[in-house]
């Protein structure tokens, strides 16, 4: 009888073993998973200027066209801090023909819009 309770034994302690290295297992994933405070700062800060530079991309365009009537498309220069605010500055392509030289056009994050717009030095919109 002893050597019965003999396999049992081992095959009970595999079981224990195994259970246990799964549990450590989860265990380390679960902590890996869970992100420091300055990881979701960094990563929500690279959201919200991602936000302004889609929504710079989307509407100043637009007031340049609507302004000049030409159609703008890569800027020239972007200026930014990279949290606030972007500006986006396109070089005009048709002077020679009566278009524009220089536009800027900002736009600020708290504002949710287009909160400075500049052609060829004259303030068209200035929030």
């Amino acid at each position: 009888m002893s050597e019965e309770k003999e396999p049992m034994n081992n095959i009970t302690k595999l079981i224990i073993a195994v259970v246990g290295v799964f549990a450590v297992g989860f265990l380390m994933v679960g902590e890996n998973k869970q992100k420091s405070a300055a990881d979701m700062e960094a990563a929500s800060m690279i959201r919200y200027y991602a936000a302004i530079q889609g929504m710079a991309n989307q509407k100043c365009p637009i007031a340049v066209q609507n302004e000049t009537g030409e159609q703008v498309f890569f800027p020239s220069n972007i200026d930014t801090d990279k949290e606030t605010y972007i500006t986006l500055i396109w070089e005009g392509e048709n002077v020679a023909s009566g278009g524009f030289k220089k536009a800027t056009c900002t736009l600020k994050g708290t504002l949710g819009g287009i909160s400075e717009l500049i052609i060829d030095d004259k303030v068209i919109i200035k929030k």
